[in-house]
């Protein structure tokens, strides 16, 4: 499965009606829709994180295109004032994305990664995965078919104190960060997000 993840950026007091329209778009639209989360704490604007997945890179460019000639992309072209679209790659040895319920807390992170950055990091998670996940799961890691180099990993979360244990415990465990990783990150980012109405993961 190919992966897009779409940061849409909305007019104030307009997620009601956005959620409204996106749920009625990515229905009718190729790809099925996995996530979709409002930003709570990161950079201060309305901004909704919509996660789908398409059966091959064929669909989904396909549909990429449709959403850039489209007036009214995701069904919301009236409140809508940016938008970022993003291609990815699961990590080959994780599962795809699995609807349901995992945490009312997502964290995104980001990492930006040196040159040939991507095999060493790869080949960290896959030894620190199996033993970080049976602490809480992974909604997924994936890695940038476009742009610069970096990977994008979703974790869900109970709530934030438990965000906090669980991070904590597993640095003092030596279970995480996972061998390769720090040394290979050039720029990090993280956003936490809290799942809309609509979304099949919450």
């Amino acid at each position: 499965m190919i992966y897009e993840l779409a940061t849409l950026s909305l007019r104030l007091r307009s997620v009601p009606r956005a959620l409204s329209g996106i749920e009625a778009a990515t229905t009718k639209a190729p790809g099925t829709l996995l996530g979709c989360w409002e930003t709570e704490i990161g950079e201060i604007i309305t901004r909704l994180l919509v996660l789908r997945g398409f059966e091959s890179a064929e669909e989904l460019a396909e549909e990429r295109r449709r959403q850039l000639f489209s007036a009214d992309p995701f069904g919301i072209g009236e409140d809508l004032t940016g938008m970022r679209l993003e291609t990815y790659e699961k990590f080959p040895f994780l599962p795809d994305v699995r609807p349901g319920k995992y945490g009312s807390v997502y964290e995104f992170r980001t990492y930006e990664l040196k040159m040939g950055g991507l095999a060493p990091t790869m080949e960290g998670w896959r030894e620190a995965v199996p033993e970080r996940t049976r602490m809480y799961p992974l909604t997924i890691t994936m890695y940038a078919l476009d742009g610069v180099p970096r990977i994008t990993h979703i974790w869900p979360f109970p709530d934030l104190n438990a965000r906090l244990d669980i991070r904590r415990e597993s640095y003092e465990r030596g279970i995480w960060p996972p061998r390769n990783g720090p040394e290979s990150i050039d720029r990090a980012t993280s956003t936490i997000a809290l799942p809309t109405a609509i979304s099949p993961l919450w």
